[in-house]
């Protein structure tokens, strides 16, 4: 019997083209149709590795790592000042699936600053903030808020060591007065103190002490107050 040849079964012509069209590894400027552009590795027609970004409508720059076309592991990100048009950075730490997350330091347009850990985009878990009135904040944060134990420094010297809540003072803390050699200790609600006693700290090193010292406040044991007022009692009816 003669034999029949089948021909071949190739793939259509464009997946050749697809396929050679993806692009992987290292590349050169890579240009979108929106105008942005980027420069670096590649793997399965994603950014994945060392790569640098530029956004053209912004100006702002990425540059670090990748991983499967989004932000993620260590790079910085700088946007161009309005007035002067050179390049300040706005971002340098770690970053998750395309947002801020891990250990970063973010400087802000009006001077301050932040230097902590970050958890979605937002400042979350422990990190030290600077405000540009002076005031520096230490502890704990919760969806770019203090929250949790902190401490504020203010730029007066005064301090508040104790709980946070959304922003606010809140829970057992201590108030310092280091000019007046005062401290206040109590509870906090929502940034008022609600009950406390204020006394006398470290008064002989204090710039401005008050013209008295505080009255010492003499605690007794309920116990023995009572027995005493039981005698007294007894006493009269005697």
């Amino acid at each position: 019997m003669p034999v029949i040849k089948h021909p071949k079964i190739r793939d259509p012509l464009f997946h050749e083209w697809d396929r050679k069209a993806q692009k992987c590894g290292l590349r050169h400027t890579v240009y979108a149709v929106n105008g942005d552009q980027y420069t670096g590795e590649w793997q399965d027609n994603l950014k994945h590795g060392k790569g640098t970004q530029i956004w053209k409508n912004t100006g702002a720059i990425y540059s670090g790592d990748w991983k499967f076309g989004k932000r993620d592991g260590y790079g910085s990100y700088s946007v161009p000042d309005p007035v002067t048009k050179e390049y300040r950075k706005m971002y340098t730490g770690w970053w998750q699936n395309d947002q801020r997350g891990g250990r970063g330091m973010y400087f802000y347009s009006n001077g301050e600053h932040y230097d902590g850990e970050w958890r979605k985009g937002l400042r979350s878990g422990w990190g030290k903030m600077h405000y540009k009135d002076g005031s520096v904040y230490e502890g704990q944060w919760l969806k770019d808020k203090p929250n949790g134990q902190g401490v504020l420094r203010l730029p007066n010297g005064n301090r508040y060591e104790g709980g946070w809540k959304e922003g606010k003072k809140h829970g057992p803390g201590k108030y310092f007065y280091p000019d007046k050699g005062q401290l206040l200790e109590g509870t906090w609600v929502a940034d008022i103190p609600k009950c406390g006693a204020l006394v006398d700290f470290e008064r002989d090193n204090a710039a401005a002490p008050t013209e008295f010292p505080l009255p010492e406040i003499e605690l007794h044991d309920p116990a023995a107050v009572l027995a005493e007022a039981r005698a007294m009692f007894d006493v009269s009816e005697n």
